[in-house]
């Protein structure tokens, strides 16, 4: 009987970045990560936290620190609204200061594959992989939203059918564009002629250490699998379950054989969070604490009214549920993922909360999802472990609910307990983001 080697756990970092509101106190986001209240919150978008958080990141031999983006201020009831995201800096010149105070972690930059154009982002990608000596990614995104269009000057946005179709024209042109240098160095003239795009030119930057950056694919919709399995290194998904990690990995898995493909080309990451407790008790008390955090009286309202869409604001947080309908067709709070069957959802809501005799806010805390992972440093690296030997993840990206310290804690106490368990790294043993994922470069195409 063969022994399949043990597969090594790659980890990456997410922090969610908020900056504080318009009065200048730290609030609680919505249906976020982030937790404002908590003494130890400090700034979201000066650079020190941001580099607190990649240094910790790489002390840890993390394969990449990775930034979010966000292209327009979420609203409500018309307004600009104060408890969730009023801003967030733009993630390559982020990366690319911390380019200079970091070695080896890899730098993720998210970028929308709908509001952007192939020549300029390439050329951007490529300069932070050259000024990082080889660490830099691409997390494409894209946007169907007519709200974000409106900050653009062509307006409007994308059929949602077309958003993976232009996608996945984006990152060949791109590709066509960092292959239009010869490795030796020598420029030659690129041309693409696709339905989306029509350029041609001499690209100005020489071809990246990395030959490309890496290409990371946000989605767990069938278009983002088939998306990811044509043309991603790396896919950042979500799932609770051992069960349902299983049954992605083999999906996502399964698909990249037509592409020309092995599975080690693929490397499925989903996104999680951690909670810590010198016992599992202490553990769990923490965990409910910090969803009391996430979710204040306030974003409880308006976790109700994304779902009613209606005026909620007279509803005592601490009281029932409405027992009137929501208004499918309300545009109450825009710049949020829409639900999609808020009938659905609403009576699914009421429904827990006659089970469990829940008000407002104990029903979005309960409905809103949990941590990943509870428990104790040596249990929750076994289930780490677990995640990964049993094919359902090839690693994770961790989403801390601090700026900047939250990170620390995991660095710490979990990491030295995967490397004990020979399933973590205990130095890097490349200097490219694709070597600490064990990815190939990629051939050139002349």
């Amino acid at each position: 009987m063969t022994v399949r080697p043990r597969k090594e756990i790659h980890l990456a970092a997410l922090p969610h970045s908020r900056v504080r509101s318009s009065g200048g106190t730290p609030v609680p986001g919505v249906n976020s990560t982030t937790v404002w209240a908590d003494p130890r919150s400090r700034s979201q978008i000066e650079f020190a936290s941001f580099e607190h958080l990649a240094r910790t990141a790489e002390r840890g031999l993390f394969d990449f620190f990775f930034l979010a983006e966000g292209l327009r201020l979420r609203e409500h009831k018309g307004r600009i609204h104060d408890l969730d995201v009023v801003g967030r800096p733009e993630s390559i010149t982020v990366l690319n200061a911390l380019a200079a105070v970091t070695e080896r972690i890899g730098l993720a930059a998210t970028v929308d594959a709908t509001f952007n154009e192939p020549y300029e982002l390439a050329r951007r990608l490529a300069t932070l992989d050259h000024l990082s000596g080889g660490r830099a990614a691409w997390n494409v995104v894209t946007s169907s939203d007519a709200f974000t269009g409106e900050n653009f000057r062509r307006g409007g946005c994308l059929d949602r059918a077309d958003r993976y179709t232009r996608a996945a024209e984006f990152v060949e042109t791109a590709r066509q564009l960092w292959d239009s240098w010869t490795p030796d160095g020598v420029p030659r003239p690129f041309a693409h002629r696709g339905r989306h795009f029509d350029i041609a030119g001499e690209f100005t930057v020489p071809r990246a250490p990395q030959g490309h950056p890496v290409v990371i694919q946000a989605g767990d919709s069938p278009e983002g699998r088939e998306f990811a399995a044509s043309a991603a290194d790396v896919i950042f998904t979500r799932h609770g379950t051992l069960e349902a990690g299983q049954e992605f990995y083999a999906d996502v898995k399964g698909r990249l054989a037509t592409y020309g493909r092995a599975p080690e080309d693929l490397k499925i990451m989903p996104g999680v969070t951690v909670v810590l407790g010198d016992t599992a008790a202490e553990a769990q008390e923490r965990a409910c604490e910090i969803r009391r955090q996430q979710i204040s009286p306030q974003n409880a309202i308006l976790a109700l009214e994304q779902i009613w869409g209606v005026d909620l604001s007279s509803y005592d947080p601490d009281g029932p549920l409405p027992d009137i309908a929501p208004d499918p067709g309300s545009t109450l709070a825009q710049g949020w993922l829409r639900i999609a069957d808020p009938l659905a959802m609403a009576e699914k809501w009421r429904t827990l909360s006659r089970e469990k005799g829940l008000s407002i806010r104990q029903t979005v805390i309960e409905a809103s999802g949990r941590q990943s992972f509870i428990g104790t440093p040596e249990v929750v690296a076994a289930e780490l472990d677990e995640f990964v030997q049993a094919d359902a993840a090839d690693g994770f990206i961790l989403v801390p609910h601090l700026t900047p310290g939250g990170l620390d804690e995991f660095v710490d106490r979990v990491v030295p307990l995967l490397q004990e368990r020979g399933a973590f790294r205990t130095q890097y043993t490349g200097t490219t983001l694709r070597s600490h994922l064990g990815l190939a470069e990629p051939v050139w195409k002349g």
